[in-house]
């Protein structure tokens, strides 16, 4: 993988982990375009580093609310801040049962799926197009509410599903405040995204042997920078009630995807 190809995929990485497109769906869109050729190992290290700066960039624009959520449960208290964690915990189970049990099933739809991408990404645009006409609430994330959001986000492990469209939308659609609810689902993802990148380190199945370590570099920096980027403008934008722009967006990408798959 050249500069270039590093540069775009990053920042296609850190735009949509966030804005919700579909990180997962594009990355797979981006290489297919780009005519990845890559080997496994060296697409999933490369994978795990932009998954590792998105990541970062979440703990960096949150990183007060983090801190005040460690310290809050740290007291063991069963205060709001504890609440929130224990919520957030609720929230990774459907995801991890997911990832534990059906890895293999998951695995077999990337690859180079355009039509279920396209497809995917069709069923992101309505749920973005419900959410955005829903009324705004006061109303916090429950623990109900969490475990079902969890669901959402489990069911977006597939390529096209956008997470955060997903859970964003999910929240809102269950009467909860659409500010509180994108602040739950950037958060509920951080320790998913590193559970998945020591389980991947820790399988043996990445290769670090010529490696292009530039790339890999250049990579990281463009997905963190763009991830600030997005995190920070999604968080407005549902506030705002925009998210009917990117259920436009995904639609059309989505047809595109599914005509290219036909006529291929």
């Amino acid at each position: 993988m050249d500069i270039i190809d590093s540069i775009i995929l990053g920042i296609l990485q850190g735009l949509t982990e966030f804005l919700p497109v579909s990180s997962s769906g594009h990355l797979e869109l981006g290489k297919a375009i780009l005519g990845d050729q890559s080997v496994p190992e060296e697409s999933l290290l490369f994978t795990v580093v932009l998954h590792f700066a998105t990541a970062l960039s979440t703990i960096v624009v949150f990183r007060k609310d983090i801190y005040q959520l460690i310290r809050g449960a740290l007291n063991f208290n069963w205060n709001a801040d504890l609440k929130f964690f224990v919520k957030i915990a609720v929230s990774m189970i459907p995801a991890v049962v997911v990832g534990l049990f059906f890895e293999t099933q998951l695995e077999q739809l990337f690859g180079g799926n355009i039509f279920l991408v396209g497809w995917m990404l069709m069923v992101t645009a309505m749920l973005l197009f419900l959410a955005d006409k829903a009324k705004n609430t006061n109303k916090p994330v429950s623990f109900k509410n969490a475990f079902v959001i969890g669901v959402s986000q489990a069911v977006a492990m597939l390529p096209g599903i956008s997470r955060s469209g997903a859970t964003i939308s999910t929240s809102v659609l269950l009467g909860n405040d659409k500010t509180k609810a994108a602040r739950f689902s950037f958060l509920m993802v951080v320790p998913l995204i590193f559970g998945k990148i020591a389980k991947d380190i820790l399988s043996g199945d990445i290769s670090t042997e010529s490696q292009n370590f530039t790339a890999l570099s250049i990579g990281f920096i463009a997905a963190f920078i763009s991830g600030l980027f997005a995190c920070t403008w999604m968080i407005a934008l549902v506030k705002k009630s925009k998210l009917s722009y990117f259920a436009a967006y995904c639609l059309v990408v989505g047809l595109i995807a599914v005509w290219i798959s036909w006529i291929n």
